[in-house]
């Protein structure tokens, strides 16, 4: 990727600091954490594995008004709690040059976990959301480039509909564990 983030390690809050001073969304946000359960016993190993590991590092862009933050961060923190990743949480409006480099499609899009090493070279990112739900939105800029046609916000409208839709089918948290893991294995 070629990015360094070192100036960044360390800048951020904590994840319990996070938690701690959430303004919005703060209690779905803490019963998701909460009643997070691990899907299989698999997956809980190779998170454990990695307090074998010192050359991690993780930055979390990402705002507490942000319904991907709520629905998918929760799962993140327990799997790298558990993996003893240390995490610096960046809020979005606080670092939106780190925010530029790190854009979706094109877009300001969070949450963004970002691997580093211990020097801040950036090794691998995941989000805002799991590839499956994400496809929609993928369509949806591919087919809609021009943002002032008159059906741009009726169509991005059904999009987030069917990306809501998504998150309610099956056991989304599972995915994110797996492309995770797929994630963090690459390095």
């Amino acid at each position: 990727m070629g990015k360094n983030l070192a100036d960044k390690l360390n800048k951020g809050i904590s994840p319990q600091q996070f938690r701690d001073t959430m303004v919005k969304n703060k209690e779905r946000f803490h019963s998701l954490y909460d009643e997070f359960v691990w899907p299989n016993e698999e997956d809980k190993e190779y998170f454990e594995s990695l307090n074998n590991r010192d050359d991690l590092r993780c930055l979390i862009l990402m705002a507490d008004w942000c319904g991907d933050v709520v629905a998918n961060i929760p799962v993140v923190f327990r799997a790298l709690e558990t993996g003893g990743v240390p995490v610096d949480v960046l809020i979005k409006e606080d670092h939106p040059e780190t925010m530029q480099d790190f854009l979706t499609l094109g877009g300001e899009s969070v949450p963004v976990v970002i691997f580093a090493d211990t020097g801040g070279h950036v090794l691998g990112q995941w989000g805002p959301r799991t590839a499956y739900i994400q496809e929609p939105m993928v369509a949806f800029k591919q087919n809609n480039t021009d943002r002032e046609a008159a059906d741009y916000q009726d169509k991005l409208s059904e999009t987030r509909q069917e990306i809501g839709r998504r998150y309610g089918e099956g056991n989304y948290q599972a995915e994110i564990l797996r492309e995770l893991r797929e994630l963090i294995s690459s390095f």
